[in-house]
């Protein structure tokens, strides 16, 4: 995920902001509401100006499962943490940053087999049924943006040796790296 970070940050750079108010390894922690901090993959502060903050996250088998909950609980959670922070004027004077979040996973035969889903009470969403975690997945980062807790996402899946070349594929046009660096740089370009 590092080359993703990099290639945001150089982005930031050619779009006129000085490398100086961009960190992605070190000085990542940005006060939250509901907890003192969340360190973030790359965070950009100009003047005591919040610009920037994205997370990157990825997740191979084969325990695909339980890390879909955690993952999608962490992201929510730290955009819930974030805005409400902002909303309580934690960043100061700072207008309202881009939020990105990137995720990427591994494509197997595990994260893309149907799974089952238990509804005891109540109907699960159809979007869910037989949905495999690729499929989940991308309706996560999907919604992260409709709902608006995030700006843009992007979701990318790699197999394990393509992860090692570089090499990923984009599952949904929406989700898209080139879509989602378009927006960062639509955002950027209001604070030159």
């Amino acid at each position: 995920m590092d080359g993703f970070v990099n290639l945001f940050a150089d982005l930031i750079v050619k779009a006129g902001i000085s490398a100086d108010f961009i960190f992605r390894n070190q000085a990542l922690e940005l006060p939250g509401y509901f907890r003192p901090t969340k360190e973030w993959d790359l965070l950009v502060v100009r003047d005591q100006t919040l610009l920037v903050a994205i997370e990157a996250k990825s997740q191979v088998g084969p325990s695909f499962g339980n890390n879909f909950n955690n993952r999608t609980e962490e992201a929510m959670g730290s955009a819930l943490d974030l805005w409400t922070a902002y909303r309580e004027r934690t960043f100061l004077d700072s207008p309202q940053p881009f939020l990105g979040y990137l995720f990427m996973l591994e494509d197997c035969p595990a994260s893309n087999r149907p799974v089952r889903v238990r509804e005891p009470h109540f109907p699960v969403r159809p979007e869910y049924v037989g949905a495999s975690y690729m499929q989940r997945y991308e309706q996560f980062c999907r919604k992260l943006v409709l709902e608006r807790q995030y700006t843009a996402a992007a979701f990318i899946s790699s197999t394990q040796q393509g992860g090692k070349r570089g090499c990923y594929a984009t599952p949904a046009k929406d989700l898209q790296i080139e879509r989602f660096a378009k927006s960062l740089l639509a955002h950027m370009a209001s604070f030159d």
